[in-house]
């Protein structure tokens, strides 16, 4: 493509230049007209002239169709060689007038041939090096009549102007040779810069259009966790009032414990979404290609939305397939999830359908639905984070606005195309097309249940912050572990000295924020903590940070890893894992 290209543009310098030989060539005759008109005979000189001005009309004719049409590969060669033919007919028509006037009885008109002849031979160089054919045609046709012409005369200038001919001819096919390779750097040079231009023009406007989303992204973050903080806010202060009047209730303890779970809930779905969000532009979430049964994947989906759609009173169905497919179980079945959720929350009433559609060595999965439908220029925007049409005044019972965006990265990283048809007010059809699997299909893992208490353990905890550090301390302590906790490596070991002073002090896993004082991180102090005790000792990670930056280097570290916040559920699940060795799932 880069070589059509520069193809392109050379033959176009060679038809920009046409009109400068066309010039030329009428400026030249005039004078040979001067010149030639007693040396030769009148009818010769007549029809030499028409015919150089006849040719002359057609170079311009096809210059300007030239110019005035679209051309691609093909054609572009072929108006090279039209070019070229144009060049060896004048030259051939120049050529006659070495022939005629090789007169050496007659010096003013041999010296004017020659002149003229040396002049035209030397201006195809800069003219017609664009097109080498053009150019050592042109020269040959040109002096051959006159160089045949010298041989046949017997004369004393006959070799010395043989020798100079030749001489001529050389130096400017030399020239011919380095003309054309500085054109073709000089062609290829610009073509990159436009190229360049164009690369920066379209990084600009994305940069500006991601800066854009940044700002629209930030601006919807900001007001949904402010939401579930305020209402968090609001409910302290409710149960502060209460205490202040007396001791408070165990209905009221309960409903405000109730409610403020609920909003932390909210809270931690978001912080959960967007944490799924950096993942994905961290490039650190692994892909596990197994086959997969679609019965099996849809089964698994019916169970999980079969009582969403009794609560609905909608219409859910099933159009079971036999079929295999190749793909990453669990991010396959959460790009559906997150469909169907989508279905069913914006379906008020009729039906929700998934089913699959054979297409060659592919299966288009589909989710159909007869909510209230997209309109079409609104289609690109709802795959946007935060983007929900349906819910402007920002309902936390009808989502976050981040599933689609997830949906979209998702399946870009698993390269399985995804599609959205809709009709408004009839209803929409999300799809994620998957290939065809040749393997046996193995079972979709299972979700693991909630575990029990896990046994007492000794827990190093390194927390700098300190309203964090007393609530895992007094939660891990109503677990039954015995927690030293201190804000960095230093600080436990002392703590952990003086347990040890007292009895033993047995250290069976350690949990660290990431970040730490002094530019410290939670895998510095790991690591100073395993070196001090002379062993491995299993570790949790626990952070807020959500960069991609962050993400990689923990996920590089291979310690398990727990985002901030964190139900009491969650942490006995991750200490249960570590106690018990299992593996650190996929950051």
């Amino acid at each position: 493509m880069h070589e059509d290209k520069i193809r392109q543009a050379l033959i176009e310098l060679l038809y920009r230049s046409s009109y400068g030989v066309v010039i030329s060539n009428i400026v030249v005759s005039l004078a040979a007209i001067s010149v030639l008109r007693q040396a030769v005979s009148t009818s010769w000189l007549v029809g030499w002239v028409g015919a150089l001005y006849l040719l002359i009309l057609l170079r311009v004719l096809a210059s300007r169709r030239f110019f005035s049409r679209p051309r691609n590969a093909r054609s572009t060669m072929r108006w090279a060689w039209l070019a070229a033919a144009f060049t060896w007919s004048s030259g051939l028509l120049w050529g006659t007038v070495g022939w005629v006037g090789f007169l050496p009885e007659e010096p003013i008109v041999l010296s004017f041939t020659v002149i003229v002849l040396s002049g035209l031979v030397c201006g195809t160089v800069p003219s017609l090096s664009a097109f080498p054919p053009a150019l050592v045609g042109s020269i040959l046709v040109t002096v051959l009549p006159i160089a045949v012409r010298c041989i046949q005369t017997d004369s004393e200038i006959t070799g010395p102007f043989l020798f100079l001919l030749a001489s001529l001819v050389a130096i400017n096919f030399y020239y011919c040779r380095i003309t054309y390779r500085m054109l073709r750097e000089t062609v290829s040079l610009r073509l990159e810069n436009e190229n360049l231009v164009g690369h920066l023009q379209e990084e600009r406007d994305r940069a500006q259009a991601a800066d854009r989303a940044k700002t629209r992204f930030l601006a919807a973050a900001s007001h949904d966790l402010r939401q579930p903080i305020h209402a968090l806010s609001l409910l302290v202060s409710t149960l502060q009032i209460l205490g202040q009047r007396g001791n408070v209730s165990s209905g009221d303890a309960r409903d405000l414990a109730t409610r403020a779970k609920s909003a932390v809930g909210n809270l931690g779905g978001l912080l959960n979404a967007l944490l799924d969000i950096s993942r994905l532009d961290a490039g650190i979430v692994t892909i596990a290609n197994e086959t997969v049964s679609i019965r099996e994947l849809f089964r698994d989906l019916n169970d999980t939305f079969a009582a969403e759609a009794d609560q609905r009173d909608l219409d859910w169905r099933i159009v079971d397939s036999g079929l295999l497919i190749d793909s990453d179980p669990m991010m396959l079945r959460r790009i559906l999830s997150n469909l169907l959720s989508n279905a069913f929350r914006y379906t008020k009433t009729g039906s929700v359908l998934l089913g699959c559609r054979r297409r060659g060595n592919s299966v288009e999965i589909q989710v159909l639905d007869t909510g209230p439908g997209i309109p079409p220029d609104q289609q690109t925007m709802v795959f946007e984070e935060f983007m929900q049409l349906q819910n402007l005044a920002r309902d936390r019972t009808q989502g976050l606005g981040l599933g689609l965006a997830i949906v979209r990265r998702t399946a870009e990283l698993l390269q399985h195309p995804l599609r959205l048809v809709s009709v408004p007010g009839r209803g929409s059809m999300f799809s994620i097309t998957v290939p065809l699997a040749r393997r046996v299909a193995s079972p979709l893992p299972a979700v693991r249940p909630s575990p029990t208490a896990s046994s007492a353990a000794g827990i190093i905890l390194v927390e700098n912050e300190k309203e964090v550090a007393d609530a895992m301390v007094g939660l891990l302590t109503l677990e039954g572990h015995r927690i030293y906790a201190g804000r960095s490596a230093d600080e436990v070991l002392k703590v952990h000295s003086k347990a040890l002073a007292t009895g033993g002090a047995p250290v069976d896993l350690i949990i660290a924020d990431y970040r730490l004082e002094h530019g410290a991180t939670g895998l510095d102090a790991i690591r100073d903590l395993c070196s001090h005790l002379g062993r491995h000792v299993p570790a949790i990670i626990v952070t807020g940070d959500t960069s991609p930056s962050r993400l990689k280097e923990v996920s590089a570290s291979r310690v398990r890893i727990l985002h901030k916040p964190i139900t009491d559920e969650e942490l006995r699940e991750a200490i249960d894992a570590a106690l018990h060795g299992e593996k650190s799932p996929a950051q």
